[in-house]
């Protein structure tokens, strides 16, 4: 933690205090410094998902699992990713989803394309849903905001026999309400420099 905060000083906004439990955290991915922002929101134990090939590379695996990374496949069809993470969620655990995933070198304003999953383990396992944006992509000595969002639940689709197109909706409305909390942070730390003149 204070490595982090000296070489990547930051900010947390919003719901920064998680409460004890299941919980799946769904954000934005621009460097490997990215996973520790959810780790400041709770003392409990988080889960990653992230390529397979950490788990394959004989120097990383070691600290892949004890960092509890769930490999994954980059076309997202593994099932036994699916399986392992439903487990974590069912044991009352919190996992950490990057949805894009791989880091965003590209661009500062739009997300690379989302891959489907979370809101599926979402609602199979009943979980609420932290969604989380890093605001400016985070640099050695520069402050990077981190927004996060109240949890939310998609209670709207338990109890249904759902479609694939379903789950894509529930994706596209996370994907939605990450654009909409970096705008209004936006929007608020341009107010605040008004202000300031």
């Amino acid at each position: 933690y204070p490595i982090h905060r000296l070489i990547f000083p930051f900010r947390l906004y919003g719901y920064k205090k998680v409460p004890a439990g299941a919980f799946v955290y769904v954000g934005n991915h621009y460097c490997l410094w990215d996973a520790f922002f959810p780790a400041h929101t709770t003392w409990e134990v988080l889960h990653y998902m992230a390529k397979q090939s950490l788990l394959d590379n004989a120097f990383l695996h070691p600290i892949a699992l004890g960092c509890g990374v769930i490999g994954a496949m980059r076309d997202g069809a593994d099932v036994r990713t699916v399986v392992d993470s439903m487990k974590v969620l069912k044991n009352g655990e919190k996992l950490v989803i990057f949805p894009e995933g791989t880091r965003n070198k590209k661009s500062d304003e739009e997300f690379l394309p989302f891959h489907g999953g979370a809101a599926l383990l979402a609602i199979k396992t009943k979980t609420p849903v932290i969604p989380f944006v890093i605001c400016n992509r985070p640099k050695a000595f520069r402050m990077t905001h981190v927004v996060f969002g109240e949890p939310m639940e998609f209670s709207e689709y338990y109890g249904r026999k759902l479609t694939q197109a379903d789950y894509d909706e529930a994706d596209q409305k996370l994907v939605a309400r990450l654009y909409e909390l970096r705008a209004k942070h936006r929007e608020v730390m341009a107010n605040k420099k008004k202000k300031r003149k």
